[in-house]
């Protein structure tokens, strides 16, 4: 049995928790043993104390047999190298251990999985200081892709690690963080699902900074399903899964109203990806949704804005110069080139990018018309072999303008999404589906991804296992 626990839904395995089937110390013990099997190769932690997290999976034990047993009780989760977590180091992904105070203090979203009684398994690895979507960490090591398994591959970013993390089984659930598209990237070339919240729906207290005008803070999983069961459990507006299940009134995508817009993005999107989503899109329409085109023009612009208008940039830097100062000598070229000539905060272009994004976004409603959900590629192209990246800027500089293509518009537009595995591309890497909802409405897009994947299957339904973990220790 111990070699299969970590292969269930959060909900069946919290199910199976507090009914006494299994103790969160053998769950605990199997998350281990996949960590062990494939770390070598896969990578995707920066911390992991083995002793510190069973002691964790023992106080759950006992928080368990009180009655004291939340959904997350005993469940095992990575933490995104880029939030506090008391005594865990932080490294932001950068060549230097953070100081202590304020970054090994508990994180906002780490407070609530603790009080829920999650058992954090480690750090995860993350592009430094969370700047660019490629998956790269060249000072410690970058994750590997599990879905090649001769070639290393990039997992996406920034939140490289966490995907990588569920597919090793070592983690049910991996927390992250999305500035650009720094869930759903890592989410789409990983094969997993990303939700990427309303900008200011949870706080970002205790994350190292990227961008205050566009960070957000949520999770990778293994299906919707799991994602539903996280948001419920830690959302303040609901404490508990159950309720947010039977809240959702969608049960299926009969008469869903898909709008697609008519933007650069879907032209730019590689060949063989847009067929795999076209493919996807007719299960859809088969199963009763209506797929209805809109006008993408805004996308295209909050995307130009985004990248040229220096926001996300202006304020990386003036964090980095006022709190960690010695850190910006230290940074690797692929970030440090790109954060050099940042608008100051006091500067007119500064005011100006800010005022333009603002008025975008108060104008992003319209965007939907009489649809229900947007869809957009979650990635452009195939995931790059590392060596392509690494010692190129020209070529890393490329490959990240591609990843954040897709994804950043949602963060300037302050809208929500989910990028949910479509299949399998030319290469035999993964593909993902975005779908966008309006500011606000995470729970409503919540619902349409569900709908959405009891008609698509999960992603290990849909594209299987790993060829790298191929080998009768799957984590599912």
């Amino acid at each position: 049995m111990a070699p299969r626990i970590t292969d269930g839904s959060i909900s069946s395995v919290a199910a199976a928790l507090r009914a006494g089937e299994v103790s969160a110390v053998e769950l605990m013990q199997a998350a281990l043993a996949r960590h062990d099997a494939h770390d070598e190769k896969l990578h995707a932690y920066k911390y992991l104390d083995a002793d510190a997290a069973m002691a964790a999976a023992r106080r759950a034990d006992e928080r368990l047999r009180s009655g004291d047993a939340s959904p997350l009780c005993g469940i095992p989760v990575s933490v995104k190298d880029l939030y506090g977590v008391s005594g865990m180091p932080t490294f932001a992904g950068s060549a230097r251990q953070l100081p202590d105070d304020p970054w090994s203090r508990d994180a906002w979203l780490v407070r609530r999985l603790l009080e829920a009684g999650a058992v954090i398994v480690g750090k995860t690895h993350t592009v430094e200081f969370a700047y660019g979507g490629v998956g790269m960490n060249p000072h410690w090591g970058t994750p590997w892709n599990p879905w090649d398994a001769e070639v290393p591959r990039i997992p996406g970013g920034s939140s490289c690690g966490a995907a990588v993390s569920l597919w090793e089984g070592s983690a049910l659930l991996a927390i992250g963080s999305d500035t650009g598209g720094s869930i759903r990237i890592p989410a789409a070339f990983s094969g997993v699902v990303g939700h990427k919240t309303t900008k200011g729906r949870w706080p970002t207290d205790g994350v190292v900074q990227l961008s205050t005008t566009f960070d957000t803070v949520g999770a990778l999983t293994r299906s919707v399903e799991d994602s539903i069961h996280f948001f419920g459990s830690v959302d303040p507006r609901w404490g508990d899964p159950s309720p947010l299940f039977e809240s959702l009134t969608m049960t299926s995508v009969e008469g869903l109203r898909i709008g697609v817009p008519r933007c650069a993005i879907w032209d730019d999107c590689q060949r063989d990806i847009r067929d795999v989503l076209n493919v996807a899109l007719s299960e859809l329409d088969s199963a009763g949704a209506e797929r209805i085109e809109v006008d993408g023009r805004l996308i295209d612009d909050a995307y130009e804005l985004y990248m040229t208008g220096g926001i996300g940039k202006a304020e990386c830097h003036a964090f980095l110069s006022a709190r960690l100062p010695q850190w910006l000598e230290l940074l690797h070229p692929t970030v440090g080139a790109r954060l050099e000539n940042p608008l100051a905060l006091d500067s007119e272009a500064y005011r100006q990018a800010i005022a333009k994004q603002r008025r975008m976004a108060a104008f992003a409603a319209p965007l939907f018309g009489d649809t229900d959900i947007l869809v957009l590629p979650a990635n452009l192209i195939t995931a790059p072999p590392v060596t392509d990246v690494v010692d190129d800027l020209a070529r890393y500089v490329e490959v990240n303008g591609a990843t954040l293509r897709p994804t950043c518009p949602v963060n300037l537009l302050e809208l929500c999404a989910v990028s949910l595995p479509a299949g399998l591309d030319a290469s035999g890497m993964p593909v993902g589906l975005q779908l966008i909802a309006r500011g606000g409405d995470d729970e409503a897009l919540l619902g349409v991804a569900l709908a959405v994947e009891r008609v698509l299957g999960t992603g290990l339904e849909r594209m299987g296992v790993p060829p790298l973990l191929v080998d009768g220790s799957t984590s599912g």
